[in-house]
């Protein structure tokens, strides 16, 4: 399981710096504690390209994937309540 968490955390490193930032905060902490179903949500999550996460995240446009949006809802909104980005 260490090797898919280093390869996610490389897969994490986007060229959107809000992403980059949200993602590697993530993963660096919360993904830790995961289990293996949630470990592949996230890693199917980090297929999106930066624009169409940034879009969902930030402006509520739909990703037509209701298991990826709840959990992005669950997990990773709360970041962006914490005004870092």
């Amino acid at each position: 399981m260490n090797q898919e968490i280093n390869r996610i955390h490389w897969k994490c490193r986007r060229g959107m710096r809000e992403i980059d930032l949200l993602l590697r905060e993530f993963a660096s902490g919360d993904l830790l504690d995961m289990d293996e179903k949630g470990v592949n949500v996230f890693d199917s999550i980090l297929d999106y390209d930066d624009q169409k996460l940034f879009d969902y995240i930030f402006k509520g446009v739909s990703l037509s994937n209701d298991s990826h949006e709840i959990f992005i809802d669950k997990h990773l909104k709360k970041f962006t309540k914490q005004g870092n980005f």
